[in-house]
């Protein structure tokens, strides 16, 4: 790996999201927009600090997914992938430069749907925003490892987006947010022990009841973060220097 390959793809990466007016909006408005919709849906304002947390960390992973998948199934299918890897660019500098491009998009993102959530619509946690920020900033950097792997399995964006059901939607059902998961039948549980957005929700909740919640936020981070990484090293997997 190559630090210096990895910074400039991931400046060219930058660049091409941040022509794109409407990806942009995409990844930093729609998630406010939903926040601001769900406070208006629960204006007694008890429900809405009882979901607002983890359904703020959901909505940025959801986004960044279907935002990542998307773009860099463009540049796999277009042969821009193939293309940069006849050059000394090695298969790690291109992922991460990518990882590293949306994970600051990410960054951004979660910076601001927290602040309008925060300050703007009244949402309350136990602890300080600034964990909440954390939590945020990693689903969103999640959703896009997750992106990247996802779409060496579609062959157009239609079908990337087809992918979004089929990998989001579960864990939706399973992760916690409508039915704790130790609640869940025995077979359910076990799969919800090892999906990702599970400890999302975990991290989230722990923030929304807890004070210090430092403690019980080092597991699901750690979690995260391996989920992240495995992402990422199968989706370098995926990447060829030339078509058969």
């Amino acid at each position: 790996m190559n630090p210096r390959l990895t910074a400039v793809t991931a400046a060219r990466v930058l660049r091409q999201v941040t022509r794109d007016h409407r990806t942009l909006a995409l990844m930093l408005v729609v998630p406010m927009v939903l926040m601001g919709l769900l406070a208006w849906i629960y204006v007694d304002g008890v429900l809405f600090e009882r979901v607002g947390p983890t359904l703020l960390t959901v909505f940025p992973f959801v986004v960044m997914f279907v935002v990542t998948s998307v773009a860099t199934l463009r540049e796999r299918t277009s042969g821009t992938l193939e293309r940069l890897l006849t050059t000394p660019l090695g298969k790690a500098d291109l992922v991460l430069g990518y990882a590293l491009a949306f994970g600051l998009l990410a960054v951004v993102q979660g910076v601001l749907v927290t602040t309008v959530s925060v300050w703007l619509l009244g949402l309350e946690t136990a602890a300080t925003p600034a964990w909440l920020v954390l939590v945020v900033v990693a689903s969103g950097v999640l959703g896009t490892a997750l992106g990247l792997l996802a779409s060496a399995f579609a062959a157009t964006e239609f079908q990337a987006v087809q992918l979004m059901p089929a990998t989001v939607l579960p864990q939706f059902l399973l992760c916690g947010l409508l039915v704790p998961r130790d609640q869940l039948p025995r077979a359910l549980e076990v799969v919800s022990d090892v999906l990702p957005l599970s400890y999302v929700v975990d991290a989230a909740t722990a923030v929304a009841r807890q004070p210090d919640p430092g403690g019980d936020l080092t597991t699901p981070v750690l979690v995260i973060v391996g989920w992240i990484v495995l992402a990422l090293f199968l989706g370098s997997l995926t990447l060829r220097r030339r078509t058969p």
